[in-house]
């Protein structure tokens, strides 16, 4: 795993520029640093060694040295393909020489060939074309941005600072989507005319030109099969994908939650060590649970109780290296597990994509549980959802809401926030994007799915890519450590992509066939448990005086007076001190933005 960034400009490059774009992502690469530049093009990296320690340097060169690579990924399967490119001379180990030779032989196509995590950037000197992709599942995560004739990319936004040519320009429109969100779901950033490389995209750059295209995108095809032949798939999916997940020339650990996801990849792993967080409520404790199945595997499982004020203390620097404002509270959970783990290994394994894959998420069991009420003529249930928007956001009434409109007018995912109304009521700016307009063209290419694939699809690339991945990569990152997710695997997705609703959910239980593949290796009853994902307190936490009055000081800025509604915000803080309303995951939001802001635009 390694940082990425480079440029190219019709005025010739400077090292000094490249060498500060790169310095500002140094924590992803604490073990080198490399460097190619020419007329044209110039290109940073900052290592993170993982496999080949001793000649992976980069950048690295074809034999010609017409073409240059920088990489940050793991690529699985390097090995085979090695085998595929025996007319090519190899100076390194690495799996990053194979895909630069490969992209020799096959071109753009060598991207459809690779089983892993990439975001890599290829230069060809006698083209002066540059070339850019991100891997399918957006585990490692890409930027762009052009102006004045000059073309910059960057494994992070903050790189872009460093450079003269790029203007630091705050993106108040989807400020309101954002609040729906918790993250940014936009292709462009809050930094205008920053662009991610979507999930399965590459990006080309030639003469002033920059052109995209899809090279893969997730593909369901629910299927009728036999729950216990279902069940024996997925076993062997998960034991191919974990056997190339833990290829590596340094030790694997594992994060370990009390929940099914990081239980089974532990159980099933040769991992020693593993880390897990909790904090002293036992509400919010899953270390107990951690340790039991640590115990009963024979293995480490090392642990850190999380207090108010360390949480709270590191949140403005989780911040800056988010680069933009994410208000998942378990990110800052994943911190410490990040800064735990870090102290004994360079890289650790994680649980994220199960929840998508699988259906593992409460709100799926919607397509069974309340079955009864879609039998209810549309005009009817959409006249009651047209009457409960006007009402207060309440719990036990938002099914009636969500459920008189199309799936499409209405589902963001699994966290949504904020309804889109009172979302564009706080914020001043009413010219604001639509949340159901950024998701519009994913429903539009899923409309032949089933309601329950289409969820799966809307939570995996606007919560899981541009959320969990998210926190994940840069919470483990900013310690130099590598995070590696086995169920984002081809393997593993082949068998997820085709499994039926029954085998998916129930009305009383989610993930139904990975419960019973993980219950033939989890010694313990983490297979059964329901999802909690790194819990934090945070909403006892806000009902108490020193986190209501840091937020409130922060509301009462002249920063949020620019950007909000103060009295609606401050009313929503009150009502959720006072406990006359649950409003912490809303007034958390509003926070988490103000303090991101403040890093980057104060």
């Amino acid at each position: 795993m390694c940082g990425i960034v480079g440029y190219v400009s019709d005025n010739k490059p400077n090292k000094q520029i490249i060498k500060k774009m790169t310095d500002k992502i140094a924590h992803r690469g604490p073990d080198g640093e490399g460097f190619y530049l020419d007329d044209n093009c110039a290109l940073g990296h900052r290592r993170l060694s993982i496999v080949d320690l001793k000649t992976g340097s980069q950048p690295i060169y074809n034999e010609d040295k017409t073409k240059i690579i920088i990489y940050n990924g793991q690529v699985y399967n390097f090995k085979e393909l090695k085998k595929e490119l025996s007319e090519y001379k190899f100076t390194t180990k690495t799996d990053t020489e194979v895909i630069l030779h490969g992209y020799e032989k096959w071109g753009k196509d060598i991207v459809k060939r690779l089983r892993g995590m990439f975001a890599f950037a290829i230069w060809d000197k006698t083209k002066k074309e540059l070339f850019l992709a991100r891997d399918s599942w957006g585990i490692k995560p890409l930027y762009y941005y052009q102006n004045n004739n000059t073309f910059m990319f960057a494994s992070e936004i903050k790189a872009f600072l460093e450079h003269p040519d790029f203007i630091k320009k705050f993106n108040e429109n989807i400020l309101a989507s954002y609040l729906c969100f918790n993250s940014t779901p936009t292709v462009e950033t809050f930094f205008k005319g920053v662009y991610r490389v979507k999930p399965g995209y590459i990006v080309t750059y030639k003469n002033g030109i920059t052109k995209e295209e899809c090279f893969k995108k997730l593909v369901f095809k629910e299927t009728e099969e036999p729950l216990e032949k279902v069940v024996q798939k997925i076993s062997e999916a998960m034991e191919e994908s974990l056997k190339y997940h833990q290829i590596s020339d340094v030790e694997i650990a594992s994060f370990l939650s009390s929940g099914i996801d990081s239980s089974y990849i532990v159980a099933l792993s040769n991992v020693n060590k593993t880390y897990t967080v909790g904090f002293n409520d036992s509400k919010y404790d899953e270390i107990s649970y951690a340790k039991d199945l640590a115990k009963k595997l024979g293995i480490e499982n090392k642990s850190m109780i999380i207090n108010e004020k360390e949480y709270l203390k590191a949140l403005p620097d989780i911040m800056y290296y988010m680069d933009e404002p994410l208000a998942d509270p378990s990110g800052v959970s994943l911190y410490f597990a990040s800064k735990l783990a870090s102290k004994d290994v360079k890289v650790v394994m994680s649980g994220e994509g199960a929840d998508e894959l699988f259906g593992g998420y409460n709100s799926y069991q919607e397509e069974l549980s309340q079955s009864w009420y879609m039998k209810i003529p549309f005009v009817f249930r959409n006249m009651i959802s047209k009457i409960v928007s006007f009402l207060p956001d309440v719990r036990g009434l938002n099914f009636l809401y969500r459920r008189g409109m199309h799936l499409k007018d209405y589902h963001i995912g699994i966290g949504r926030i904020f309804r889109d109304k009172e979302a564009l009521s706080i914020v001043n700016n009413k010219e604001q994007i639509k949340p159901t307009e950024i998701i519009a063209p994913l429903y539009e290419e899923y409309k032949n799915n089933s309601t329950l694939v289409q969820r799966q699809v809307i939570d995996y690339y606007f919560w899981l890519v541009n959320d969990f991945l998210h926190v994940v990569d840069r919470n483990t990152m900013m310690f130099g450590l590598e995070a590696r997710t086995p169920y984002l695997d081809d393997a593993v997705f082949s068998v997820a992509s085709r499994l039926s609703l029954e085998n998916k959910i129930s009305k009383t239980q989610t993930k139904i066939a990975l419960r019973k593949a993980a219950k033939e290796v989890i010694p313990t009853d983490a297979y059964k448990k329901r999802k909690l994902g790194f819990p934090v307190p945070l909403r006892k936490w806000m009902q108490n005086d020193n986190l209501y009055n840091q937020i409130k000081e922060v509301f009462e800025s002249s920063t949020a007076k620019k950007y909000f509604n103060q009295k609606k915000i401050m009313k929503l803080l009150n009502k959720h001190k006072e406990g006359k309303k649950d409003c912490y995951k809303k007034v958390w939001t509003i926070y988490v933005f103000l303090v991101w802001y403040k890093k980057y635009f104060d």
